[in-house]
This record gives C-alpha cells, sequence and structure tokens, in this order.
C-alpha cells in the first residue's frame, strides 16, 4: 500500500514546479523583449545581429552563475538552445 505522506509530498513538490515552470517562463519572455530590442537597435549601431563572442559570453557566464546540481555543460546545451531559438523569433 502507498504510503499517504510520500504521496502528499510528491504533490506538494509538483505544484512548487508548476510555480517555478510559470515564473520561468515569465522570465525566457522577459529575456526575449530584451533581446528582441537589442536585436532593433544593431543596425542603428553598425552591428550585425549574430554576434558569435557575446554568444560564448552569455555561455561563459551562465557556467560561472552554476552552483548545482545541474552539470555546467547542461546549463550551457539549454541555454544555447534559448539562444538558437531566439534567432528564429520575429521580431519586435
Amino acid at each position: 500500500m502507498p504510503d499517504k505522506s510520500n504521496i502528499e509530498s510528491i504533490e506538494a513538490h509538483r505544484e512548487s514546479i508548476d510555480a517555478i515552470d510559470r515564473h520561468i517562463v515569465d522570465l525566457l519572455n522577459q529575456r526575449a523583449m530584451e533581446s528582441l530590442q537589442i536585436r532593433d537597435l544593431k543596425p542603428g549601431a553598425h552591428m550585425g545581429l549574430y554576434d558569435a563572442r557575446r554568444e560564448e559570453e552569455i555561455l561563459t557566464k551562465v557556467s560561472e552563475y552554476n552552483e548545482g546540481p545541474l552539470y555546467s555543460e547542461h546549463l550551457r546545451e539549454i541555454y544555447a538552445t534559448i539562444l538558437k531559438v531566439m534567432k528564429e523569433a520575429p521580431s519586435l
């Protein structure tokens, strides 16, 4: 027979995860808006839209911010995907 306290704990953790996911989505959208604003400003600053050096800087910072339990290389993969998606996002 399942332990009722374990089931209740699982449900509590799932509720926490749902709240965190909502927050992550909000933060990703905020990040996207900042990125799109930068993209719109780059032509006026005579800058190319793609900056490999900046992308590497972002990935390095993410690794530096990491205190675990995720591995830095996994965070780099996540952020590489975020950066890829942003390149495909329509302008404001």
